[in-house]
């Protein structure tokens, strides 16, 4: 099947591919930025002391991650336009991801934030340290290290979900390659430069991943 494939077809459609291999890389900065930022905040309210805080966090949490992506893009895409709430489908993919992203993100931090030995908390309550002192200069740096592998992990898999966007009709990475087989009637010549485009932001965020590790098993390093 792929002897028969038409690389002058592909590399016909080039540009096209080139602009939804940016607009995807696009959209899969702006919803891993946004799921960071979300996900530090229910972090933060799922492991503080306050039930009534901490509710809400751990019910978003689970409720994202008991749904399909999919199924909260329609939602949103679906949902908001009946509210009075109009925004662009580019911007309600940004959102998708956002949530969706920020869930999984939390739940890695919080990981990386209960790894720490509980002696080293009580030793900063017995100096007088505040929670947010304790949170900044003892538990924060010691968890970042072991986050961040499985957050670029976690990127990952958002650019490999960011493809859902091409239901909603934004011009991403996967919605290029559709044109190649809507236009020419050639579905593997599509499939085949989509995949390849993905593949390299699959191994540049790997080789990220692995200049992280390596830098972090220096000799000298703490």
């Amino acid at each position: 099947m792929l002897g028969n494939l038409n690389t002058r077809v592909m590399l016909e459609y080039l540009p096209d591919i080139w602009q939804g291999f940016l607009a995807t890389l696009m959209l899969s900065a702006a919803g891993f930025a946004g799921a960071m930022i979300i996900g530090i905040v229910a972090c933060a309210l799922s492991i503080q002391p306050l039930r009534w805080l901490r509710g809400p966090a751990v019910v978003y949490v689970d409720a994202i991650r008991a749904t399909p992506l999919l199924a909260q893009l329609y939602f949103l895409y679906f949902g908001l336009p009946r509210l009075g709430i109009l925004v662009p489908e580019m911007v309600i993919g940004v959102i998708a991801l956002s949530l969706n992203s920020g869930a999984y993100v939390a739940e890695i931090i919080r990981s990386g934030i209960l790894s720490i030995p509980r002696g080293q908390v009580e030793a900063g309550k017995s100096t007088g340290m505040t929670y947010l002192q304790r949170m900044r200069l003892i538990i924060l740096p010691q968890a970042i290290r072991p986050t961040v592998s499985p957050l670029i992990g976690q990127a990952i898999v958002l650019i490999k979900d960011s493809s859902l966007l091409s239901l909603i009709s934004v011009v991403e990475l996967t919605r290029a390659g559709q044109m190649i087989a809507i236009d020419r009637f050639m579905p593997i010549e599509g499939l085949v430069a989509t995949a390849l485009a993905y593949l390299v932001l699959y191994y540049l965020l790997k080789l990220l991943a692995g200049v992280w590790v390596y830098q972090n098993r220096l000799p000298g390093r703490a």
